[in-house]
């Protein structure tokens, strides 16, 4: 038996909305992550049930590994198709966000989305949600969006309308928002969910095959010449850090999600509790920040970096230059030195 997380007045208000709803469009975050596709195409298979027209929009391409996913052919990429997009939104009766807690995190899409007329549904799990949407259903404590929208359709009484498809994209978000339940995973009732999807069939040994083990060659010479010639190691700080320039990417042939999980790498170093993985793409600097124990890199991410996200899971951006960034990380460490845990010697 799950505890009832969401509130039972949100759970009837979106059980209203959807019965009220033909054409539904969900949408996620830029740069979509596992949680993002997972959560919205497992979505998608529920309001297939309820023989709704859903349609999932995203505003950027997501990893090619995340391609077997049931469903994932029919996602809307607003980059590639923004016409066909931008009339999917202005025509949906209901709008499903997922995965974000502000507009700004779907870039171009943002403005689209927010002058839709549809009523609008936040499911997200991030802190401090914003005011567009009608409904909020935000709950940072949860592990991932995934397990909120198993939560919120079981809520809703319809546990029997998940099925395969999207019991497996629905673990797939779970699975890749834990690091593979490595980080902010030690609640019982995630492996209580895990047990339901099981039984409804998914093979979780297959997933993690699909999902981490068909990197290219090129992804993983890149990840030897960012731990041979890019990872620098601050031991007086438990912290590493990792960049990549453009040029570097271009030389490895880099691809969408040939540096996912990179940032994690350092923290199976012994002494180190908190990792800084850096990417310059075209406009700006991209950065992941993972932590171990009750090192705040969500903190660290807002102070320097005027970004967010969990306790050890977070992420920011730099509009000035990769040596720009780095130049600040170093300068941050010493601020954040009262936050780590050292032994007594």
């Amino acid at each position: 038996m799950l505890s009832k997380v969401i509130s039972e007045d949100l759970i009837r208000k979106t059980a209203d909305a959807l019965e009220r709803a033909e054409r539904i469009a969900i949408v996620v975050h830029v740069a979509p992550d596992g949680d993002a596709v997972g959560s919205s195409l497992g979505l998608w298979h529920y309001c297939m049930t309820l023989e709704k027209e859903p349609v999932v929009i995203v505003p950027s391409p997501f990893p090619d590994f995340f391609n077997w996913m049931p469903g994932a052919d029919r996602i809307v990429v607003f980059e590639n198709e923004k016409e066909k997009a931008a009339s999917l939104l202005q025509e949906a009766d209901l709008i499903f966000a997922l995965d974000f807690n502000v507009p700004k995190r779907l870039a171009e899409m943002a403005d689209i989305v927010l002058q839709a007329p549809a009523k609008k549904i936040l499911v997200d799990h991030h802190l401090h949600p914003g005011d567009f949407a009608q409904l909020v259903i935000s709950y940072p404590e949860i592990s991932s969006t995934s397990e909120l929208i198993f939560r919120l359709i079981c809520r809703m009484g319809d546990f029997e309308k998940i099925n395969l498809a999207a019991a497996e994209c629905i673990y797939t978000g779970m699975m890749t928002d834990t690091g593979g339940f490595t980080f902010n995973s030690n609640k019982q009732e995630i492996y209580t969910i895990i047990s339901e999807l099981i039984k409804i069939g998914v093979d979780k040994d297959e997933i993690y095959r699909k999902v981490f083990n068909t990197y290219s060659e090129h992804r993983i010479r890149l990840m030897g010449y960012c731990l041979y010639k890019k990872m620098k190691v601050y031991p007086e700080y438990k912290a590493a850090l990792i960049t990549l320039t453009t040029d570097e990417l271009r030389a490895f042939n880099y691809r969408i999600g040939d540096t996912e999980g990179f940032v994690n790498i350092p923290l199976s170093i012994a002494g180190i509790d908190f990792s800084v993985f850096m990417r310059e793409d075209s406009d700006k600097v991209k950065i992941s920040l993972r932590s171990q124990g009750s090192f705040p890199a969500n903190k660290f991410a807002a102070d320097v970096f005027g970004g967010g996200g969990h306790l050890n899971a977070s992420g920011g951006e730099s509009y000035s230059s990769l040596q720009d960034a780095m130049l600040k990380f170093e300068e941050a460490l010493p601020l954040f030195k009262d936050f780590l845990e050292f032994e007594d010697k």
